[in-house]
């Protein structure tokens, strides 16, 4: 099983309608909603709306360690024959609007990242997206098993583990990644009433009224379903 289908798994297991957010088109004769993407569909209260804007206006990483995030979520979730990489779902954006919304990832994010650069350059005597794809692979190899790490990369593989979270989340909660998934929702259908084996059952029958108004026979058995 390769990555992807590993944090798909994963993923399958865990996504709820509750967690699963995706950008929809504005409807005829509503008005423009504040922000772009989930943050213009989801409702919220004007004050939420002032903050996320806030939060999508601020900028907490650098230019250095948004590319660093861009190569290690491509690393996580390549592009395959499916969909498109991490960062063509956007997860890169995701990651930096999370560490804001969600302080506590500012420290272990910075400084994983920081400590990537350092192990790269005492490796490899460059920083990590300075080395090429072999040498780049080599030493995520290092840190993404953590029951294969040595001891001393324990805080490479703490700043993985948080990275590859985050990227599976951001992915697997994109257009795409639901694409991916094969994620349906709920699907809209028609009540075809009770089975005709059990009305038999219990010598009982819909009378002709309930036919005609609410089980059209023609119906009965049909899935509706939206063109």
């Amino acid at each position: 099983m390769d990555r992807r289908e590993s944090l798909k798994a994963l993923m399958v297991g865990s996504l709820s309608t509750g967690v699963i957010l995706s950008a929809c088109e504005n409807k005829s004769g509503q008005k423009e909603a504040v922000g772009k993407g989930v943050l213009a569909v989801y409702g919220r209260t004007p004050d939420e709306e002032k903050r996320d804007q806030g939060l999508m206006a601020d900028k907490f990483f650098t230019d250095a360690e948004m590319k660093t995030i861009g190569v290690l979520a491509d690393i996580i979730i390549p592009k395959d024959e499916h969909s498109g990489s991490a960062t063509d779902a956007g997860v890169p954006e995701f990651i930096e609007f999370t560490v804001k919304d969600q302080p506590k990832y500012q420290t272990p994010m910075r400084g994983g990242l920081r400590w990537l650069d350092v192990f790269s350059l005492k490796t490899h005597d460059k920083g990590f997206t300075d080395l090429s794809p072999q040498q780049q692979l080599g030493i995520v190899d290092q840190i993404a098993y953590p029951e294969k790490a040595a001891p001393e990369l324990s805080a490479g593989v703490s700043f993985f583990n948080t990275m590859r979270n985050l990227t599976a989340t951001g992915f697997f909660t994109s257009k795409m990644g639901l694409k991916d998934l094969g994620y349906q929702g709920n699907q809209p259908n028609v009540w075809d009433g009770v089975p005709d084996d059990v009305l038999k059952k219990y010598n009982l029958s819909y009378d002709e009224k309930t036919l005609k108004e609410c089980l059209k026979p023609e119906d009965r058995g049909k899935i509706m379903t939206w063109d």
